[in-house]
């Protein structure tokens, strides 16, 4: 990376160049307002009023962007701690910048500019890491679309399969399908983009709401699909088309209303609306508090179900278990997964850095991103 010297006029303009000079492998570098780093570089200057330069020849205090370099002497390398405002710097590293024998800093050979080394502020070895991450996210997406996409079309090509059970399936796959199609597409163009990232437009903006939308649409609709099986086996004799239209309001129109909420409330945020709303955001939980209440009631749905097969399996012991039962138990023992229940494992993720945090990583992301592949089989079993 390039980090020309900076002057209080070009202060603005320089730095977005720098952003512009960075290697494709480096995390994006955010782009703080221009309050911010003229604060920084009056901060730096004002050393001057308080520290003396050294004897001898030496190199110049000087700010290139990111931090301020105090007077440093000539054939001598100035060490300072990563800066902490980067995104993907880690501040517990240290960056370099050396200064000649003549008293002049560095100058990269390609640009010709004064130079500071932020290459070591990055731990390459875990950014290939994350990359792989990436990397097994699409692929069980793109598995799990092909799958969902032969599932619809299956569903799609029998007339024999036109029921209120086939239908609550196809609108849960339709969302698995969207949701993932949309992940890839975030994947491949915003988050192995830095330049789309910094710009922070209103596309990838958009991108990321809908990303919200189909991802509550996701467990809203596992809702229906438990609160379905529990009224097949409990109430028995329901209106179809009476519940279809509440299936239809709870899977698409209720996650509609809180999405807009949350964008709403996210959007008049400023600190909250920078790079693309990748960021946490305590907003989230505006999204996250029906998903949570949802797999509540799933949970009690497949605890009732459960208790209801039993029941029937006792009662029925003196004959073998009725063909449409053992259906029954096969798909309810599915609903596991099908809930999203592996998501209990999220509290007791590690902390970066710590031991088996990387193998955490590798499962979640084989797991989540493969949950539809098994979510395919539930036609097969119900």
């Amino acid at each position: 990376m390039h980090f020309p010297l900076l002057t209080t006029k070009s202060l603005r303009q320089q730095y977005e160049r720098i952003q512009e000079q960075q290697v494709s492998s480096m995390p994006p570098v955010p782009n703080p307002d221009a309050q911010f780093l003229m604060r920084l570089l009056e901060e730096c200057y004002a050393r001057r009023k308080f520290t003396s330069p050294p004897e001898g020849l030496h190199c110049p205090l000087t700010f290139d962007g990111l931090s301020c370099w105090n007077y440093t002497l000539a054939g001598e390398t100035a060490v300072l701690p990563c800066p902490y405002f980067v995104a993907g710097f880690d501040p517990r590293r240290f960056a370099f910048r050396h200064c000649m024998e003549d008293g002049k800093w560095f100058q990269h050979p390609e640009s010709g500019q004064s130079w500071s080394n932020y290459t070591t502020c990055v731990d390459m070895e875990d950014l290939e890491f994350r990359q792989l991450v990436n990397s097994l996210y699409m692929a069980g997406y793109l598995i799990s679309v092909v799958a969902l996409c032969l599932s619809l079309t299956i569903f799609f090509s029998f007339r024999s399969l036109k029921c209120t059970r086939i239908a609550v399936h196809v609108q849960l796959f339709l969302s698995f399908a969207s949701n993932n199609i949309m992940w890839l597409i975030w994947y491949k163009y915003v988050i192995a983009d830095p330049t789309v990232v910094k710009n922070n437009g209103e596309w990838c903006q958009a991108l990321h709401i809908v990303l919200q939308y189909l991802m509550v649409a996701n467990y809203m609709w596992m809702f229906c699909e438990g609160l379905h099986l529990h009224l097949a086996l409990v109430v028995v004799f329901v209106k179809e088309r009476v519940v279809m239209r509440w299936f239809h309001a709870t899977g698409w129109g209720l996650p509609f209303i809180l999405t807009a909420i949350y964008a709403g409330v996210r959007g008049s945020r400023p600190d909250d609306s920078q790079r693309c709303w990748m960021e946490d955001s305590h907003t989230q939980w505006i999204l996250t508090a029906p998903v949570l209440i949802s797999m509540v009631a799933s949970t009690i749905f497949l605890v009732n179900v459960v208790r209801i097969l039993l029941t029937k399996l006792h009662s029925a012991s003196a004959n073998p278990a009725p063909v449409g039962m053992r259906k029954a138990v096969r798909a309810t023992l599915i609903l596991v997964p099908l809930f999203g229940i592996h998501h209990i494992l999220i509290p007791f993720r590690p902390e970066p850095g710590q031991s088996g945090e990387k193998l955490y990583q590798v499962f979640s992301a084989v797991l989540v991103s493969l949950q539809v592949r098994a979510i395919k089989d539930f036609n097969f079993l119900y």
